[in-house]
């Protein structure tokens, strides 16, 4: 079970991270242009961070329910059948990831925005003067430049991606059939359900050498695309 465990954490952090990153992304590019009430966009986009994963996650409970849910409601208003979003083992881990990357888009999206406006503007008029188009901006202006920030919010998702736990606990509790069961979800259960706290604790070491090995990839290659951009 501790093995499902890490494969299903791998699983989690494969689904979450691309598409919470590029989703931060798209939102900080949209909300660095002189658009009106920007900054209530950029707010209400962030709520989610600085909200209780236990408050969200039960918000997300309801919206999840198969008969009374509100997703649920609206498949059914439009003709097709209810979806058993965190009932089916195949597909509860899928619903854990979609309410993951809603509630981390609007940090990555802050984290994003400090990195375009630290981009100098001057880089952007020679590559006018020069007939670049905006796809071509951001591939050779955009995506270079916030390669430091990118780097930092991928450590930084990695870590937090391995210790999730909060949510699965609330919306699924490891279920069903244990689709959903965690490394971090494991180590409670041990620790603090069936009190085998020298167990847990075993698991937990092993939380932190995954941890610790992708934290010192990610800075190895992070070193790597440093030297490149030098």
């Amino acid at each position: 079970l501790f093995k499902s465990s890490i494969l299903h954490t791998l699983q989690y952090t494969l689904m979450t991270i691309p598409f919470a990153m590029l989703l931060g992304l798209a939102l900080a590019m949209l909300l660095n242009r002189a658009i009106p009430g920007k900054s209530v966009f950029r707010t209400i986009f962030y709520m989610p961070n600085v909200l209780s994963m236990v408050a969200v996650s039960m918000a997300w409970l309801y919206l999840y329910d198969t008969n009374t849910g509100i997703l649920n409601r609206i498949l059914k208003g439009v003709g097709l059948a209810g979806v058993p979003w965190i009932s089916d083992p195949s597909m509860a881990m899928f619903s854990v990831a979609i309410m993951s990357i809603w509630a981390s888009a609007g940090y990555n999206m802050v984290v994003f925005l400090s990195g375009l406006q630290a981009i100098p503007e001057h880089l952007y008029e020679a590559a006018s003067i020069d007939g670049a188009n905006a796809w071509t901006k951001f591939l050779k202006i955009t995506l270079p430049m916030l390669s430091p920030t990118t780097f930092f919010l991928f450590v930084m998702a990695c870590i937090s991606s391995f210790q999730v736990f909060g949510q699965v606990l609330i919306l699924t509790n490891g279920g069903p059939l244990n689709s959903t069961t965690t490394i971090a979800h494991q180590i409670y259960r041990n620790g603090f359900e069936f009190y085998e706290m020298g167990y847990a604790s075993a698991q937990a070491v092993v939380l932190l050498v995954i941890i610790l090995l992708i934290t010192l990839v990610n800075m190895r290659f992070g070193k790597g695309e440093e030297n490149d951009l030098a």
